[in-house]
């Protein structure tokens, strides 16, 4: 019968998140150092059980601000994983989501705390289980999210540079992009507010700060838009 629930096999469900962060220069993702069997002291995702009270999204919020102490983080659920033997302890599924965190605002001290560390993506260790599969499957699902729409809002700090703005879609993208045609694409948007202010770090010259235009930006995502660069 369909409602014997006591005859059906328990399952654990577990939510795994995959944090990425931005440093003006690179893509980084945050993993911590596993304290417990099995794989003690090897590189993992943060994650964690999903209790009887909570949703799947609670769950993730919670391990993240456990984590971070962050609330209102960008939070995408990504993908079920459920290979039968991919934890060696208990038979657990998976739900892995991907977060995006600006790493200035981060808390050093509960990374300290947990042992936690921001890798490049293209330099992060192995990690263990299948763990690698989801930060895969979470770098496609990024890159796709750029082509419809802007990343940066959860990456980059508040003011920023043009530079710094093609940085990021060239560490997300994994490929150079021109200049003078990445600059004339963003303009094109008319989401950014040019400042007055300069960073003076770049060159002699400096060079001027941008802020996202966040009435006209949400009006253009509830309209609906490609944005491919």
């Amino acid at each position: 019968m369909l409602n014997s629930y006591d005859k059906e096999d328990k399952v654990l469900l577990a939510v795994d998140c995959i944090i990425f962060g931005f440093d003006k220069e690179d893509l980084k993702i945050l993993l911590i150092k596993r304290d417990f069997e099995p794989e003690k002291g090897k590189w993992s995702l943060m994650g964690g059980f999903l209790k009887r009270h909570e949703t799947l999204d609670d769950a993730a919020n919670r391990i993240l601000h456990h984590l971070t102490g962050f609330h209102n983080i960008y939070l995408e659920q990504l993908y079920g994983f459920s290979k039968v033997d991919r934890d060696p302890v208990e038979r657990t599924i998976s739900v892995a989501y991907y977060a995006l965190i600006n790493i200035e605002e981060h808390n050093e001290e509960l990374i300290e705390q947990y042992s936690a560390k921001w890798f490049s993506v293209s330099k992060a260790p192995k990690l263990i289980f299948d763990h690698d599969k989801m930060v895969h499957h979470a770098i496609r699902r990024l890159r796709y999210r750029t082509s419809n729409k802007p990343i940066g809002f959860e990456l980059l700090p508040e003011k920023f540079t043009m530079r710094q703005l093609q940085k990021l879609y060239e560490a997300i993208l994994d490929e150079e992009l021109d200049k003078r045609n990445f600059i004339n694409k963003i303009n094109s948007l008319d989401i950014l507010i040019k400042l007055k202010e300069k960073d003076m770090t770049s060159s002699r010259k400096g060079s001027f700060l941008y802020k996202f235009d966040k009435e006209k930006y949400d009006k253009k995502v509830e309209n609906g838009f490609t944005f491919k660069i």
